[in-house]
C-alpha cells in the first residue's frame, strides 16, 4: 500500500483537529474533575498521605531553625546579663530585662536616679517639712 502526499496531508489534517479539540475536552474535564476532587472532604487524607514526606521535611527544618534561633536568642541573653552581673555585681536577668525596657522606654533618667540612690544610700536622708520654712 501507497500512501501518497495528499492522503498524508489529509491524515495529518484529521489528526490535528481531532487531537486539538479533543486534547482540550479531555484536558478541561480532568482538570475539572480534579479541583472538585481537591476540594472534597475525601481527599484531605489522600493528600495529607500523599504530601506526609513534605510535611515531615517542613516539620523538621522549623524544628532545627527553632532551635537555632533559642539558642542563639538565650546565648545573646546570657552573654548580656553576665556583662551586667560584672558590671552591677548582681546575679538577676530580670536587672538585665528592666534594664532594657527602660532604655527602651526613654526612662533612662530615672534608672539613673535609681542608680545614684542605691549609690548614695549610705548618707542620712533629710526631708524638708512642709509649711516650714528651711535654714
Amino acid at each position: 500500500m501507497e500512501i501518497t502526499t495528499v492522503t498524508l496531508m489529509l491524515y495529518f489534517a484529521a489528526w490535528t483537529i481531532f487531537y486539538a479539540l479533543l486534547s482540550k475536552y479531555i484536558a478541561k474535564l480532568s482538570k475539572d474533575e480534579w479541583v472538585s476532587w481537591a476540594k472534597s472532604r475525601e481527599s484531605d487524607d489522600e493528600l495529607i498521605e500523599i504530601l506526609e514526606g513534605v510535611i515531615d521535611e517542613i516539620e523538621d527544618r522549623i524544628h532545627t531553625k527553632l532551635e537555632q534561633f533559642q539558642s542563639s536568642f538565650f546565648g545573646s541573653i546570657g552573654a548580656a546579663s553576665k556583662k551586667i552581673d560584672d558590671a552591677t555585681g548582681q546575679t538577676t536577668i530580670m536587672g538585665f530585662v528592666a534594664d532594657m525596657l527602660m532604655k527602651r522606654s526613654g526612662a533612662e533618667g530615672l534608672l539613673n536616679a535609681v542608680k545614684g540612690a542605691e549609690q548614695g544610700s549610705d548618707k542620712p536622708k533629710t526631708q524638708q517639712k512642709l509649711g516650714l520654712g528651711g535654714p
